[in-house]
């Protein structure tokens, strides 16, 4: 019984450990990203650092997934900073963040959760491979130096100077910043070595995940830089450093949210807009639980009813205290996962550690180089898109490649629900090519023709048919069986009989069995279609 005990207390101690590790690391992730995107959505700095600590602190304990990340979502700023702009005021916009969670709760009590299960698991792999090239594509220029676009951005047409993806790599090549690469390259290099058996034996570096120390390599190297060579070194405050804005306790962090207006309520154009918010948030959220539950190492399920209700709650609060709209995010769940998290206590700690951070310690955190993120990055990218997976969806068959390559390439070169949507359509439409081919069934031995219903059948079938039936060469015999179908749409029975009609005309016989409707009526009694009698 004590040797028991003693080993549960291991096991809960070492999850603890770990998730307030992987905690940190989200949280260093986290930090630079609330800030672009606030930024980004044409919102004060602080509302983006509002939001992740609510989404760590509050949703966390109502989120009903045990890996999921929640935070201010780089695919809803172009739809926020269109809001902000129509409704006058960030105050007014409050407002919509207000009512866009109550709409998530309403979500929540219809139980719309399940809407995530009816996403193919080819356009879902697609989904994070895409995200995973993303990464790579977009933190490439700020491992190289150059930081003109912002932390977060993952549409391939930019927010703010609107070029694309490719043309901020080509850009950077000609902006290097020589530190940013010394911490690169010193980055990759630790990331290699953390993963290397001497440091998994180690009794204590074992426990230091390898993102974090990539980050306390990058501020000692950018240190040693300044100290040493002071023309490569990367200075506090410029664009290749973490800015946070110095609020040096609460006082000062209350004095920088800003209060919504709800008066703006009264305005049909907010409850419109809220609705707006709501679904594509929702949508966004699904979509990350569904993929956090592909990545989750004891391959548990999440609650997408449960999880909507947690980004309803975790809205309201942020939006009352003057912070972003928020979602499940991709990014900081992978990093979460990669990182080492065992329960949602990872997501807390995250939020804390902003909290303390953000109020206590912006000096430290101001002497992290982007750079060093951009490798934290870089590496959650490669392992969302690494060759085994590519492989490995190749192997299950072109039905299931297509819609993969296609989602992976459509949210590349556009953003997250668009390519998610276009992924989506070619998988359905591969399904419905797939289910129709299989459900009517021809074979022939010379000119006689036997065509089977082996499923049941509806009216989306009747194309296939058609053709079918067309392609059948004059003069030939024909036996048209529905025994493998127990429903057979009236428009399919409708399309036989008057395939039957004309037959004569093209000197084809006919022969029926087996189908049945109570309204369609070819010679049978009670609406049977019988064959006739040849000969």
């Amino acid at each position: 019984m004590y040797t028991q005990i003693t080993k549960r207390a291991e096991v809960m101690v070492g999850g603890l450990r770990a998730d307030i590790l992987a905690g940190f690391v989200v949280f260093l992730v986290a930090l630079p990203l609330c800030m672009g995107i606030s930024l980004a959505s044409g919102a004060p700095v602080v509302a983006g650092l509002v939001s992740g600590v609510v989404a760590g602190i509050v949703v966390s304990w109502v989120s009903g997934s045990e890996l999921s990340v929640s935070g201010p979502a780089a695919g809803l700023s172009v739809t926020v900073a269109a809001g902000i702009s129509a409704m006058g005021s960030f105050e007014a916009f409050l407002a919509v963040t207000i009512l866009s969670g109550i709409f998530q709760i309403l979500f929540s009590i219809l139980r719309s959760g399940s809407l995530a299960a009816f996403f193919p698991n080819s356009v879902i792999k697609g989904m994070l491979a895409a995200i995973g090239v993303t990464i790579i594509f977009k933190q490439i220029p700020h491992a190289l130096g150059w930081d003109s676009d912002y932390e977060g951005d993952e549409s391939f047409f930019q927010t703010f100077d609107h070029s694309n993806t490719f043309y901020a790599i080509a850009e950077s090549l000609e902006h290097l910043a020589e530190g940013a690469i010394i911490v690169s390259l010193l980055g990759f290099f630790t990331h290699w070595l953390w993963g290397r058996d001497t440091i998994k034996a180690s009794k204590y570096l074992k426990f230091i995940p390898a993102s974090l120390m990539v980050v306390i390599v990058g501020i000692l190297t950018n240190m040693s830089l300044a100290k040493w060579l002071p023309e490569f070194a990367l200075t506090a405050g410029s664009t290749h450093m973490v800015n946070v804005p110095n609020l040096r306790n609460i006082s000062e962090l209350k004095a920088a949210m800003l209060a919504p207006d709800l008066s703006a309520i009264r305005e049909m154009k907010t409850w419109s807009m809220a609705m707006v918010v709501a679904v594509i948030g929702s949508l966004e959220t699904l979509l990350s639980i569904e993929a956090v539950d592909r990545m989750d190492p004891d391959r548990r399920t999440s609650d997408g009813t449960r999880e909507l209700l947690a980004q309803g709650v975790g809205n309201i609060v942020s939006g009352f205290l003057g912070g972003l709209v928020m979602t499940s995010v991709i990014v900081r769940s992978s990093a979460n996962i990669y990182a080492g998290a065992k329960s949602r206590l990872s997501c807390f700690f995250h939020g804390v550690f902003m909290l303390i951070f953000v109020l206590l310690f912006t000096t430290v955190l101001n002497q992290i180089p982007l750079a060093a993120l951009a490798v934290v990055l870089i590496t959650v990218g490669y392992k969302l898109v690494s060759a085994k997976l590519i492989k490995s969806v190749w192997l299950l068959g072109l039905e299931q490649f297509i819609p993969f390559a296609v989602t992976l390439v459509a949210v590349v070169f556009s953003d997250l629900l668009t390519g998610v949507g276009i992924g989506l359509i070619v998988g359905l439409a591969i399904v419905y090519r797939m289910n129709t081919s299989s459900v009517i069934t021809v074979v022939n031995d010379g000119d006689q023709y036997l065509i089977r219903f082996c499923k049941d059948v509806a009216f989306t079938h009747k194309p296939r048919l058609k053709k079918i039936l067309a392609d059948l060469p004059n003069g030939c015999a024909v036996i048209i069986d529905g025994a493998g179908a127990q429903f057979i749409d009236f428009d399919i029975l409708e399309q036989v009989k008057d395939f039957i009609e004309f037959s004569e005309s093209r000197d084809i016989k006919v022969t029926w069995k087996n189908l049945r409707s109570k309204r369609l009526k070819i010679g049978g009694k009670n609406g049977e279609l019988q064959s006739p009698s040849f000969g």
